[in-house]
């Protein structure tokens, strides 16, 4: 075992993930309330108290909410870039300047075993980033909240043995659906959420030998179903040679349920 990791949280309402290795444990983003949090962390069995850090990949609510009452309630470090430590300023309370960090982005940070990687997204904030860990020759990516999935994304997600990967909406369902059009338009584009049948796309081209696991991430509420996403994606892997459930496994995620602790 190399580490363990749950998605304890993912969604527009909320997303939080949990990561583990033998020597340190760390949240990244706090999107749900500091009670919140606690609660899904004891559904893994883990304790908030003995967290190392969070780490935050972009200034909007649905990853910051908790933040502050996180920070302050547990003295945690807290690690962001420098454009989303000011773009949160006001957002999180007081945070302790020994509890504030700077990572930039496309640089790495080592604890213990455990390397963290940074990289870029297409998303409307400050300057999104998120997560690649590597421990040993073991490798799981966090990506989420991007409009698109870039080359230079592909090159640096490729290969991971486990992918936490946005697919955010179903196109049909968002066009036709209640949100106002700048909402819609807004999601459609560059710096919004990619749909299930891009998501699926970008996956085809990342997927390596070692991918055994994908978790469908920040699902919307109101433009994607659990189902529909899962059908989708498998039916795009397909059209590239890729096979779920012999090749790799799809597993869901949840605003409201922790998916199990799982070991890399």
């Amino acid at each position: 075992m190399s580490m363990q990791f749950s998605v304890l949280a993912s969604g527009s309402s909320g997303n939080a993930f949990y990561i583990e290795t033998k020597e340190h444990s760390f949240l990244v983003d706090a999107g749900l309330s500091c009670k919140k949090i606690g609660e899904q962390m004891e559904q893994i069995d883990r304790d908030p108290a003995k967290l190392d850090a969070i780490f935050i990949t972009h200034e909007h609510s649905d990853h910051i909410k908790g933040l502050g009452a996180m920070a302050r309630k547990y003295k945690l470090p807290v690690y962001a870039n420098e454009r989303t430590w000011k773009a949160m300023d006001g957002l999180v309370g007081e945070i302790a300047v020994d509890q504030k960090f700077t990572f930039d982005m496309e640089t790495v940070k080592s604890f213990g075993s455990l390397d963290i990687e940074s990289f870029g997204v297409s998303h409307d904030a400050a300057e999104p980033m998120f997560y690649i860990f590597r421990t040993g020759e073991k490798k799981v990516v966090l990506i989420t909240d991007t409009g698109y999935v870039s080359d230079r994304m592909k090159g640096m997600i490729s290969d991971a043995d486990v992918y936490i990967f946005e697919s955010n909406h179903d196109t049909e369902m968002l066009r036709m659906g209640r949100y106002p059009w700048n909402i819609k338009r807004r999601i459609l584009s560059d710096v919004g959420h990619v749909s299930n049948e891009d998501a699926a796309l970008a996956m085809s081209d990342v997927i390596g030998d070692r991918t055994k696991r994908i978790y469908l991430a920040h699902l919307s509420k109101d433009n994607n179903m659990k189902d529909l996403a899962r059908m989708s994606v498998t039916q795009t892997l397909a059209t590239r040679g890729i096979e779920t459930g012999t090749q790799l496994d799809l597993f869901d995620t949840d605003p409201y349920i922790p998916t199990g602790l799982t070991a890399v």
